[in-house]
This record gives C-alpha cells, structure tokens and sequence, in this order.
C-alpha cells in the first residue's frame, strides 16, 4: 500500500478543524446526533461508550475525514464495520449520489472543475441568470459523482484488490480514504466518477455482480498447515539452529530481523501470526518457489525457510549495505556517473537472470533493491514474483509510483512491465529523489495511467535520458530488454571509465 499499496494514505490532503482534538470531536458528533434526534442516539442508554468504542478502532486520522455537517456518517461506518463481521457479508459496500461535477467537454482527460458544488451550481463564468454564453454551450458537460464506502477483513493488497474492483465496472477513483481497525478490519472510501447517471440503484447491482465475480478472494481466513507444495527438501532450516538478533525492518504484515544461521550471518523474514490468511500465506509459498530457483550474483541468496503455521519464516543472506532507497533517500547521496552506472548494470544483470528463469519481480523499486559490504546491489523481495508460464496476468502488482501503466489499468502484461520499473529505478539514481514526491501514491497511479512520467532531470547525461525514456514507453513491445539494456550500459561504462575528464561524467 513501505505502504501496501498505499494503505493509510489519502488521495487528498486531511482537513483540520480548527485544531479540535479527538475527544471534541467526538463530542460534537455525540452532541450533534443528539441534537438532531437520530434515533439510535437518543433511544440507546449505551450508544455513548459504543461510539466511543468505534473510534478506538480506528486510527486517529479517522476523525480528520469526518463531515461534520453529515456526521450521520459515523453511524453509517459503525454500521458497515459490524456487518463485515459475518464472512457471508464481505465485502460490505454502500453507495450514494454526491454531486454532478462540471467539466470542460475539449479537456475530460484534465478532469478541469468549474464550480462544482454539492447543489450542481453551474460552471463559473455562467450570467447572473445562471445561463452558460453562447460560445461555451458545447464545451461543458457534467458527470456523477458517487462516494462507495466498503468493509471487509483488512489484508495485504486490499487496496489493489477494491481499486480493480472498481475498474472492472468502469469507475475512476478522484479520492481514495483507507483506515484499518486494531481488530483486523478495513474501512475505505472512495470518491469516484464514470458511472453516467445519478440513481445508486444500477451501479449497486453492478458492484454486486462484479464481487460475485471475485467470489472466494474475500474471506481473508487462515489455516494451519504447510503452504509449500511437495516435502520439505533441504531447504526446510532447522529453527533450532537459527538464532534471531535484532528487528531491522518492519512492514505491514512482517518483520525483518537479523540472525546467524550454522555461523553464517542472515536475515530472517518473519510473518505476524495475526495476519494469516490465504492471499498471505499463497505469496510465502511463491516467494519460496522462486527463490528456491535462482542463484546469481546479483540475487540475493536464499538459505532456507520455515512453511509450517504458524512459523513462516524466509532466511536470506544478510545485506549490511541495506537498500539502495535508504542509502540516496536518507543519506541524500548524488551518485558519481561511473557508480550509478555500475548500480544500474548489477540490476539489469539480476533482472537479466530473473527473465531468463521466466520470472516476473513485479514489485521493482530501489527499496527491493539490497546492497552487501561493497556495494554490489542484488535484487530482493520475490513475495509478488511469478513465473512467467503461469498464463496472462492482469492483477494490479506492486507499488504504485513504481507501476508500469498496464499493470495499473489491468490490462495484460509481461516481464516488460519490470523494464518499466526500472525506468523509475534510474530515474532515482540519477536524481537521488522519491518519484512523484509531491503526490500519494494514488494520485501518481492515475497521473501514470494517463500518461504522467516524472520530470526530466536538465543535468543528466544525454544517454541516461534517452534509455530511461525507452524504458518508460507507454507501449510495452517498444520498451528494451534487461540483456539489451546490459550491454548498453557495460560499453558506456567503459566510455567513462576510459576517459573520466570528459563531458558530463560526473
């Protein structure tokens, strides 16, 4: 949203409330339901402690979405959370109407507002009689817009997983809200467009159809077993031999711990036993298959694991270097030209082996990306891999300021969306900056799918330009390949190498 898939973020900066805190808002909407003589509020000698209860649950940005003028809302979320306690239920969605929001007929793709309100107001630049020039007639429309609140089991992609559920019924996110509960639940809003009329009543049958269509992929349910295929080979380690040091990393659904291994120095990936479920547990079993296949220099090195519940642990040779994100993020590094040449050429020499093996990463980016105790990167993190012989693939994968815009759309795709990836990949070491860093990750996805590439750096070297712009080609068969693009980099290497005192290398 790392961020799984941008789990936490909003698509649109939180508002403030003139610097309320938690527990005056939720005076005010306890006040205000009172006020208005909501039912449940008045008639429940409990209801008090129970909303109390509710916005425990959530995190504390909660209270910054709130609309204090329709803070029956709240009620509507506490509703919609309970009901996504029956496995028979989830997803629990519910749809309404907005607004019909303006826009400029010749500039639909800009998604340009004029004066949209909640009351339909017409576009700005309308007479005193609200009648729109002459002129301007044919080149204003309006759309619909729909706000779809759903709840389920929180898990790992879920938001990957609602976003495709969305597209798959032609609807484009303008705003997306995410919050997990401490129990394990979701609650995610979405301000979205494409639906063409205002009535809910045709849209909700649509989303009822397209979750039908999804079936089994909801339940978010664990089970107690193996979830490697086949009997443990040699790999299977021997936890009695493994010692775990200190917590080095952590993510949304594990840990990274340093150990040692039978005197060897290793990284242990654990998953948190509270997060179990099906979707989890089937990317350990493929993140293990794959690495069980691959050995190359610029891979890191699997060394064993553990597939039995409720230990499921992946050891991997310990990478002191830590990622190439940490170290031109947090050390603000400006690579010289000879090492970012020699960082890009270990990565496309990793990726070069992954395809050959028929493996697709899916999931590049420079915090996958580990370096050892000199500085040669290898590729890391197979929890989303897979072999390219498994069929086509349409699954929104990855991280989206790293996706290539197929992924993004759900269309199918192959290892050139990795090629994609690794413009972004390049694009960082030459500037030593987080894409898109002035967006949310899903505000770059939609910028992306639209034809949005990060800004050309002006002191770059002409050849870096030109190969990452190849790269981020919005026609995949246009883009290179990682052999191609090896080689290319060893000879300009060897240009710098050969003359260090000419133009632009450094």
């Amino acid at each position: 949203m790392d961020l799984v898939e941008g789990v936490g973020e909003s698509s649109s900066p939180a508002r403030s409330f003139g610097g309320l805190g938690a527990y005056d808002i939720r005076n005010d909407v306890y006040n205000r339901l009172i006020e208005s003589g909501n039912h449940e509020a008045v008639s429940n000698p409990e209801f008090r402690e129970q909303l109390d209860v509710h916005f425990n649950r959530l995190p504390a940005s909660y209270v910054l979405d709130i609309n204090m003028d329709k803070v029956e809302d709240v009620l509507l979320h506490k509703k919609l959370l309970t009901m996504a306690r029956d496995p028979e239920n989830r997803p629990v969605f519910h749809i309404r109407f907005l607004e019909n929001f303006w826009i400029k007929g010749d500039d639909i793709e800009d998604r340009q507002a004029f004066g949209a309100s909640p009351t339909a107001k017409p576009p700005v630049g309308t007479g005193n009689d609200g009648v729109l020039p002459l002129h301007d007639r044919q080149e204003v429309l309006h759309t619909p817009i729909h706000k779809v609140i759903f709840s389920t089991i929180d898990k790992p992609k879920l938001l990957s997983q609602l976003s495709a559920l969305l597209s798959d019924i032609g609807l484009n996110i303008r705003e997306a809200h995410v919050f997990s509960t401490s129990d394990g639940y979701s609650l995610d809003v979405f301000v979205v467009e494409g639906w063409p009329v205002e009535d809910t009543e045709g849209l909700c049958e649509a989303m009822r159809k397209a979750i039908a269509r999804n079936e089994g992929s909801w339940s978010g349910s664990s089970h107690s077993k193996s979830v490697v295929e086949g009997k443990p080979g040699d790999w299977e380690i021997d936890t009695r031999l493994l010692k775990v040091g200190d917590k080095i990393a952590s993510g949304s659904c594990g840990d990274l711990y340093r150990g040692v291994y039978i005197g060897q120095n290793v990284a242990v990936k654990v998953l948190r036993s509270e997060h179990l479920n099906d979707t989890l547990e089937n990317e350990f079993a493929q993140e293990v298959a794959v690495l069980r296949r691959v050995q190359h220099k610029n891979v890191v090195r699997f060394i064993g694991a553990c597939t039995k519940s409720p230990n499921f642990w992946i050891v991997t040779e310990y990478m002191p270097g830590g990622s190439l994100y940490e170290y031109l993020h947090k050390n603000h590094i400006v690579l010289e030209l000879p090492q970012l040449l020699k960082f890009a050429i270990d990565v496309c020499k990793g990726m070069e082996y992954l395809h050959q093996n028929n493996i697709i990463h899916r999931d590049l980016k420079t915090a996958n990306l580990l370096m050892d105790s000199v500085n040669v990167v290898k590729v890391a993190d197979f929890g989303v891999a897979r072999f390219q012989c498994e069929g086509v693939m349409t699954a929104e994968t990855g991280t989206y300021r790293w996706m290539a815009p197929e992924v993004i759309n759900h269309q199918p795709y192959n290892q050139k969306a990795d090629v994609f990836s690794f413009a972004i990949v390049l694009w960082e070491l030459v500037t030593s900056k987080v894409p898109y860093d002035t967006m949310t990750p899903l505000q770059a996805a939609l910028g992306v799918r639209q034809g949005l590439r990060p800004e050309l750096p002006k002191d770059a070297h002409p050849k870096l330009l030109d190969l990452m712009q190849r790269c981020w080609e919005a026609v995949p068969g246009n883009r290179p390949s990682f052999s191609e693009m090896r080689i290319e980099l060893e000879e300009f290497l060897e240009e710098v190498q050969e003359n260090p005192e000419g133009p632009n290398n450094s």
